[in-house]
């Protein structure tokens, strides 16, 4: 069974790793939810020679139908991956605290306005599959 991860620049896995729950959404809710819906998170922004800054944003999060089933020809396999994607971004970019001199002190990370189920498009994330 393949799985798909996405990541959309360098702040994706800090989304990930330091995810917070939406206060409006039961936990029992996000446990049997399908489909992909735009979610917020927090996550500490970091860059070399400036201190972190907690920030709070919006990024994609859902599970999305995905199938896989045998068939007598090549490639004996008919597969329908969907992932819960970014349909449409805005970039934010804010400025880290106490930056050592010479360094940019201005980070950018992207804001999820509307999420999707589709394909995982190398063009724009990192797909890995498993």
């Amino acid at each position: 069974m393949k799985a798909a991860y996405l990541f959309l620049g360098p702040v994706a896995l800090l989304l990930l790793a330091g995810c917070s729950g939406v206060s409006s959404t039961s936990s029992r809710d996000l446990h049997t939810f399908v489909g992909c819906a735009v979610r917020e998170f927090t996550f500490v922004a970091k860059k070399t020679g400036c201190r972190g800054l907690r920030i709070t944003t919006d990024a994609c999060w859902g599970r999305c139908e995905t199938w896989e089933k045998p068939i007598l020809e090549p490639p004996y396999i008919e597969a329908h991956h969907r992932v819960c994607t970014y349909n449409e971004t805005r970039q934010v970019t804010v400025k880290l605290p106490n930056c050592a001199p010479g360094v940019d002190p201005f980070y950018t990370y992207p804001v999820a306005v509307r999420c999707d189920c589709g394909a995982c498009s190398t063009a724009t994330t990192e797909c890995e599959t498993i």
